[in-house]
């Protein structure tokens, strides 16, 4: 009871300090000063000119601060100044912190300072992480310390996780893997990629994996998009690929645009296709224009 009292007292002298020399109120005397900085542990602290009665203080607080470092596992513990009470207090929290990093499998457990009692328990935790770690696939798996329901698990997940990769087509793909039924599923999955490549016109299309009825359906839509691009006057347009009666209309557009271009007076106008008719549409257009740029512009106010 007097060793709280007497922390109590000096905790209460150094707010008093530190209060008194924030509102700068009532100048403190050097022992004062001296005093609270014992009590900090201060360097600037000199125990030569303390009380004996101070001196019990700041040694009580010195032990209480010692006390906290050694409970909290720091390096400013000096374990030679507990009093065998403390160090089995001390003691038993340093196990416990290490008995937590070796349940959590931290690099700083010590398993030399596990008790009997406690290793099943650590052994138990450090399985389910490397089971844990099995089932995600971590290179850091070790196989050998599972057990054969734990292996069972692992190589059903493993497989998943490949079937799945298959199913999408990925390179890590490994169909040596595949059960029979999983390899039609990824041979089905595969041909229906292929099957939307080819109708999206995409260079990695293979043909030759069409079947009869996908590859009329995809020679169609490209029958129909390359009739639009050429009607559309494209770069991408492939005339050799047009039928009679789209070549016609393709080349019906084609006019179509270019008596356009005349009559907008721009240069990829072609006169020799215009025909009698529009040749007078583009000549009436032309004069027209000449007259708007003839017009005089209305005077400014």
């Amino acid at each position: 009871m007097r060793t709280l009292n007497s922390l109590f007292l000096a905790c209460f002298f150094v707010l008093a300090v530190s209060a008194q020399t924030r509102s700068g109120s009532k100048p403190i005397s050097e022992d004062q000063e001296n005093y609270a900085a014992c009590l900090r542990g201060s360097t600037e602290c000199n125990v030569a000119t303390l009380t004996p009665d101070k001196i019990k203080s700041v040694t009580e607080v010195s032990r209480k601060r010692n006390l906290g470092y050694c409970m909290d596992g720091s390096t400013l513990c000096d374990p030679t100044r507990l009093t065998p009470a403390d160090a089995k207090s001390v003691q038993m929290s340093r196990y416990r912190r290490n008995l937590e990093n070796c349940l959590e499998g931290a690099a700083s457990c010590n398993t030399l300072l596990i008790d009997p009692k406690d290793a099943p328990h650590v052994r138990n935790a450090a399985a389910e992480r490397n089971f844990n770690k099995c089932m995600e696939g971590a290179s850091t798996c070790d196989l050998v310390s599972l057990t054969n329901e734990q292996q069972k698990t692992v190589q059903a997940a493993v497989a998943r996780r490949n079937l799945d990769r298959c199913m999408d087509g990925s390179s890590t793909c490994d169909p040596l893997r595949l059960t029979a039924q999983d390899a039609a599923k990824v041979k089905a999955a595969a041909l229906r990629r292929n099957r939307d490549r080819c109708l999206d016109l995409s260079p990695l299309c293979d043909p030759l994996s069409l079947t009869d009825a996908e590859a009329t359906l995809v020679r169609k839509n490209f029958q129909r998009t390359n009739l639009s691009n050429c009607q559309l006057g494209l770069a991408v347009c492939q005339p050799l690929e047009l039928s009679a009666a789209d070549l016609l209309s393709v080349q019906t557009a084609f006019k179509n645009r270019n008596v356009e271009a005349c009559v907008r007076g721009r240069p990829t106008c072609d006169p020799s296709l215009l025909t009698g008719p529009d040749m007078a549409a583009v000549a009436a257009a032309f004069q027209q224009r000449r007259a708007r740029s003839a017009r005089p512009k209305p005077s400014q106010p």
